[in-house]
């Protein structure tokens, strides 16, 4: 993996980073790049309360910022910053300006690389808006001074319509950090982890994989 001179990651909800991209964050740390992670909400809207139970969609909001707040912590993220977007309704956002709210984000942090979902094949409205946004905003940008966009893809037929994924990080010396990371989203992941509990303890290989291998594919600009 390539040092950057800085990093900049951007999803609508808490967790979102933990699953499908924390091994790359924290290889970058450990690279020496900083990172910049910015969520657009605080998953208030999500239906896991806990499993068994330990929260109410009162307190959720509450809960899912402190353990988002233990994610970055873990992940050596410093500069986290909670933008404030009410959870599933990025989608219903005015288009450009949300656009302009990353591309203010983008000219503050200055990244080299962002990391965000791939518009279209991400499977939830959120997911899928905050990657357009992204998009929208780079592309407003000189060409010669954008930074490079990865972007995380997991739709059924992302792989059919977008081909393999060009970039596919081993992340196995930072699994364990990892698995911190999702573990820190108790609220979300308790029961999951509870179910895979045998399975890593045998190193399942399906498992492994998906612990193991984070991919993403180069946003290919057309403008």
């Amino acid at each position: 993996m390539e040092k950057e001179r800085q990093l900049l990651v951007v999803f609508p909800h808490p967790d979102d980073e933990a699953f499908g991209v924390s091994g790359t964050i924290a290889t970058h740390v450990q690279n020496g790049t900083p990172v910049t992670y910015a969520c657009l909400t605080l998953g208030e809207m999500g239906r896991n309360m806990g499993n068994p139970l330990f929260t109410n969609r009162e307190n959720l909001p509450k809960i899912r910022k402190t353990e988002l707040t233990e994610a970055a912590r873990v992940l050596g993220i410093q500069d986290l910053r909670m933008l404030g977007f009410r959870d599933k309704t990025i989608e219903f956002e005015d288009e450009d300006k949300l656009a302009n709210t990353m591309l203010a984000l983008i000219e503050d942090v200055n990244p080299s690389l962002i990391i965000t979902f791939y518009p279209g094949y991400s499977v939830h409205p959120d997911h899928d808006a905050t990657g357009a946004a992204v998009v929208r905003a780079v592309e407003m940008i000189p060409v010669a001074s954008r930074p490079t966009l990865h972007c995380v893809a997991f739709s059924n037929n992302c792989v059919e319509e977008l081909g393999e994924a060009d970039i596919i990080n081993n992340i196995t010396p930072v699994a364990n950090t990892k698995l911190a990371a999702i573990k820190a989203h108790r609220s979300q992941t308790e029961q999951m982890f509870t179910d895979m509990e045998e399975k890593l303890k045998n190193q399942d290989p399906q498992i492994m994989v998906w612990i193991n291998n984070e991919r993403f594919w180069t946003y290919k600009f057309t403008k």
